[in-house]
């Protein structure tokens, strides 16, 4: 058995990217994914300014920015009254190493990651595979995996479970998923509509409990993500009536748009018990789960990728002692419950729960505050540096 290679499950963002980390480190690495190719649903696109630097060390970044869209601006808009207050992560600039925002679909990026990951040594991705047994023991993981009718049986050392928020492996190694599930769906579209010749900005988030949403710049030919919130017992077979008449009512001007793709989920607030059980480590979706108000999942996926290659790298090469992965557990699920879940129920209720006009003008009169204050300004654009975790290696 090849003691140093590690086994990730699922061939998303964070997977991909968790397996680029370990490879530049000289890992050996297979990646498994149960579809039969990257996934290309409307889901996670925004990316703030503190996770961009991971996508710049693993040389991700060029191809992001060409393929994708540098955003540069952030509006809140009330729907019922027409008032926009804008701010500008221009503010950012000398204060940071990458004063923007990026714009691009997960699959995308994933598919960058991917062509970047088969271009090393040492690397093996196979789609149309299912994980569907594990076992460990002091040496090593045997996974049961599915492919082509056939079953067969993949040997370790370290397994990372990247496999979303339905995990098989976390679900193999019994752990709970502590949480709750939100009443709403959320349905993300991808629509050709200009946007931009209507005032709003990059990024924008439209503040109403009927009509809130959140819309975004995807690229520069046209393409916007809108994401607005429903009832989830609403029936899934009328979703694209209910979809045209949202944009009926909600659209400016001549109000024609194409429908590029869209989206139907369900909304979670979930993290496992323990990122870490044995030799099998979890990141991403499959390790916790947030409603995507403000981009926080994604960025708080990307963040256990960033810290985990790392240490993962150290103790499959013999350079550190494993308990440097329970430091990676503790610390990214703490991260998670204390920063990003609780940040992101917050904007959920900004954006799609401001029924009380008194608490909706509060939080107005401090969003105005915020776009007339520079400093405050720039303190409230780094929402992800809570949610960033140092280096593992090397503390004392």
């Amino acid at each position: 058995m090849n003691t140093t290679r590690v086994v990730v499950a699922g061939a998303g963002p964070v997977g991909l990217i968790t397996a680029l980390g370990l490879a530049r480190a000289g890992v050996a690495v297979t990646v498994l994914e149960r579809e039969s190719a990257i996934v290309s649903s409307p889901r996670a696109m925004v990316y703030h300014s503190g996770v961009i630097g991971g996508l710049d060390r693993l040389g991700l970044l060029g191809d992001a920015l060409r393929t994708g869209v540098k955003a540069g601006s952030l509006d809140f808009l009330a729907y019922r009254t027409g008032e926009r207050i804008s701010m500008n992560v221009d503010v950012l600039a000398g204060h940071e190493p990458y004063p923007y925002n990026l714009h691009l679909g997960q699959d995308k990026l994933a598919a960058i990651a991917l062509e970047h990951l088969r271009r090393l040594p040492g690397t093996e991705v196979r789609f149309d595979t299912t994980v569907t047994g594990l076992a460990q023991d002091s040496e090593g993981v045997t996974l049961t995996v599915a492919s082509g009718g056939e079953s067969t049986e993949l040997r370790a050392g370290w397994v990372v479970g990247a496999d979303g928020a339905g995990s098989a492996v976390r679900r193999l190694l019994g752990l709970d998923f502590e949480g709750m599930t939100w009443p709403e769906r959320f349905v993300a579209t991808n629509v050709r509509f200009d946007y931009g010749a209507h005032g709003f900005a990059d990024a924008n988030m439209v503040l109403d409990p009927e009509y809130g949403a959140i819309i975004a710049r995807i690229d520069h030919d046209g393409l916007w993500r809108c994401t607005f919130s429903e009832d989830s017992s609403l029936p899934l077979e009328d979703l694209r009536q209910r979809i045209d008449a949202y944009f009926a009512e909600t659209l400016p001007g001549d109000r024609k748009y194409e429908l590029v793709h869209y989206s139907p989920y369900k909304m979670h607030q979930r993290a496992a018990t323990t990122f870490r059980a044995g030799r099998v480590v979890l990141a991403g979706d499959a390790a916790h789960v947030t409603n995507p108000s403000g981009g926080l999942g994604l960025t708080s996926g990307l963040f256990d990728s960033y810290v985990l290659s790392e240490a993962l790298a150290a103790v499959a090469l013999g350079q550190a002692e494993d308990d440097v992965l329970d430091l990676y557990a503790d610390e990214r699920r703490a991260a998670f419950l204390d920063q990003a879940s609780p940040r992101a129920i917050g904007f959920k209720q900004l954006v799609f729960h401001c029924a009380d006009p008194a608490q909706l003008e509060q939080a107005l009169t401090g969003l105005r505050a915020a776009a007339s204050d520079v400093a405050v300004q720039r303190e409230q654009l780094k929402v992800s540096e809570p949610l960033a975790t140092p280096s593992l290696l090397g503390r004392d």
